[in-house]
């Protein structure tokens, strides 16, 4: 009786009716969904109009045509107002924070505040945005979860939006942190960082800007240094941060420069006895390591103690650069251990790819031409994982090859012997001519090394 006084169903609304409206109902929301997809995907899909917006749409276009269909059918909206006014407050008091993620993510998708596959930071998480919904934001992180946040606590705390500005992409700028003592000075170890930085080529650094590092403070046993570099692909910032910092460690230990532990280790550890057994044994790897070379076979006993003592450790990271083509050289690097690959750089103008010539794994050597005549490095040779090399300079070999120089014709008829293996035109002779040619070459080869180290005299 009160719903027929107030009109809140009309007397003509009968149970014939329903069928009809229903039916008319599933008819407007199919054809309001059609219009509302070819608005925002065909006429603006230029403007990547955001999936919220379209529900929106669709829900007040739902709404409209409710009264429109019960203002046709007599129903009296003036008291469904009313009704729907109270109803209306009893249900925002109720359901705040419902209402609070619902508004927030409206406002993120219209406002462009967070999009589909950028990475943002908050409390200390860190993923890429997978989802925005009506209630919810999801992100996934580089640990496979995906974690769901309300849309309330975007709009309320402060959120890190990482690698965007604006609608600019921009690399992430990463800090990696180390130590080294108090023995060398901050401008020692920027100088040895700072080369090893330019000289790598690590994946998903930027080249442009470059990466840097600072001295950052002092503490009581070391000097606190941070290295900055702009990170490429946001999702690989783990793995990226710890190839940085294998580069620094090998470019560190190149450089003689150690990392400190804390005092009461280092003197407990550090006894004279146990550092003589620690370089007994690494005098007696570098001689096996001389040993399993063929270009040291002529060396003696003797000599072979004496130049592994000269050796000069030399570790790599991967995709550390070696040597480099073109490079001014005098030394020689033995692969003690992991793998190295060499490369022809591109000319200029190429593709930036290098072509990969060989590659080698421990025990080897190369460089050899630098070491016995000077010669400029002939190729570019990369770390490709872990290395340790041993690096030999002339000025280390000169004594030995002064002493004996009968050494330089043994050493270039080795290197002739190598080079001529993989002699794609030496290999296509026949075995007399190719040792003619063998001859010659290394004839040629005694006499650079004669020259290069004041040997011209000597018979």
């Amino acid at each position: 009786a009160l719903l027929s006084r107030y009109q809140l169903i009309p007397a003509q609304l009968t149970i014939a009716v329903v069928p009809r409206e229903i039916c008319l109902l599933i008819v407007a929301i199919g054809i309001i969904r059609v219009f509302i997809t070819f608005i925002t995907s065909v006429l603006l899909a230029r403007r990547a109009v955001p999936r919220i917006l379209g529900e929106v749409s669709l829900a007040v276009a739902l709404v409209v045509y409710a009264l429109f269909r019960m203002d046709a059918l007599g129903v009296n909206l003036t008291a469904i107002s009313v009704s729907a006014a109270a109803l209306t407050a009893i249900i925002g008091f109720a359901a705040q924070a419902t209402l609070g993620n619902l508004l927030g993510g409206i406002s993120l998708q219209l406002d462009n505040t967070c999009r589909i596959g950028d990475w943002i930071e908050i409390d200390g998480v860190t993923g890429e945005v997978v989802s925005i919904r009506w209630r919810y934001t999801a992100l996934a992180t580089v640990n496979n979860v995906t974690i769901v946040i309300p849309n309330a606590e975007l709009m309320k705390n402060r959120v890190t939006l990482i690698g965007r500005r604006g609608d600019l992409r921009i690399p992430w700028r990463r800090p990696i942190e180390f130590g080294v003592g108090y023995e060398w000075t901050p401008g020692q170890v920027l100088a040895v960082v700072h080369a090893a930085l330019e000289r790598g080529e690590i994946p998903f650094v930027a080249t442009e800007p470059i990466a840097h590092c600072v001295c950052a403070g002092f503490d009581q046993s070391a000097i606190k240094y941070i290295v900055y570099y702009w990170l490429t692909d946001i999702k690989s910032y783990l793995v990226t941060d710890s190839r940085v910092r294998v580069h620094v460690y090998a470019a560190l230990g190149r450089a003689g420069m150690e990392i400190p532990i804390s005092r009461s280790d280092l003197y407990l550890h550090s006894g004279r006895h146990l550092q003589l057994i620690r370089l007994e044994r690494e005098q007696e790897s570098r001689v096996a390591l001389l040993r399993s070379l063929e270009l040291f076979a002529p060396l003696t006993d003797d000599e072979t103690h004496a130049l592994a003592a000269q050796l000069i450790g030399t570790p790599f990271g991967p995709g550390d650069i070696i040597t480099r083509q073109g490079e001014p050289s005098d030394s020689l690097y033995i692969l003690a251990r992991g793998q190295v690959g060499i490369f022809r750089d591109a000319a200029p103008g190429s593709s930036p790819a290098r072509p990969r010539l060989a590659t080698l794994a421990a025990p080897a050597y190369f460089g050899e031409m630098g070491l016995l005549t000077g010669q400029a490095r002939t190729a570019t040779i990369l770390g490709e994982s872990e290395v340790l090399c041993y690096r030999l300079d002339k000025t280390a070999f000169e004594a030995i090859i002064q002493a004996r120089p009968e050494l330089a014709e043994a050493m270039s008829r080795t290197v002739v012997e190598r080079q001529a293996a993989n002699d794609a035109t030496l290999a296509s002779l026949s075995a007399e001519a190719r040792a003619r040619a063998t001859g010659t070459r290394a004839g040629e080869l005694l006499r650079k090394i004669r020259q290069f180290f004041g040997l011209e005299n000597t018979n």
